[in-house]
Order: structure tokens, then C-alpha cells, then sequence
């Protein structure tokens, strides 16, 4: 049985770590459980790791296992930026 602690994007291919996760917060846990991780993507031109991206990833939890159902990427720090300060502005609204 997983937990969400088990989870990564971790992705290893031909022996590269092509998708190297940095860090995770757990969002929400439960039978949808959401997950936000910051990583680095292995670029092979360069033989080095890209600049911090982002992902949000749903899982959903069946037999207490988990299975990726969705998820959306922030692919620069200028793009997490814009999120950030829209989502200030909108909950500084209330």
C-alpha cells in the first residue's frame, strides 16, 4: 500500500535521471490527493539539468494504490511568478 510520501516524478531512462524531482508539498490528501513538485528535466544537447520547472499532479487512490489522473506544468520561474501574484491579488480580494 503507497502513501502520497511515496510518490515522485523521479523518471529514470537508459540510465539518465531524466526527471529529477527536488522537492514536493502535498496539497491535499484523501481519495484525490494533489501534489505539487518542483524538478529538473535532463537536456542531453547540454549534458545538464534544465532550470527549475513545476508540476501539479492529481492522483486519485483505488485499492490504496495511487494513479496519476492529472496534471498541469509551470514551466518557468516567470510563469510561476504570474500564478503566484494572481493568485495573491484574488485571495486578497475576500
Amino acid at each position: 500500500m503507497s502513501t502520497p510520501d511515496d510518490l515522485t516524478i523521479d523518471y529514470e531512462e537508459n540510465g539518465i535521471l531524466t526527471t529529477k524531482q527536488l522537492d514536493k508539498v502535498i496539497l491535499s490528501k484523501g481519495a484525490w490527493t494533489t501534489i505539487l513538485f518542483r524538478y529538473q528535466s535532463w537536456v542531453s544537447a547540454s549534458e545538464s539539468y534544465s532550470e527549475d520547472k513545476y508540476t501539479i499532479r492529481r492522483y486519485q487512490k483505488r485499492n490504496g494504490e495511487y494513479t496519476p489522473r492529472s496534471k498541469f506544468n509551470i514551466t518557468n520561474a516567470k510563469q510561476a511568478k504570474m500564478i503566484i501574484a494572481t493568485l495573491q491579488d484574488w485571495t486578497d480580494e475576500k
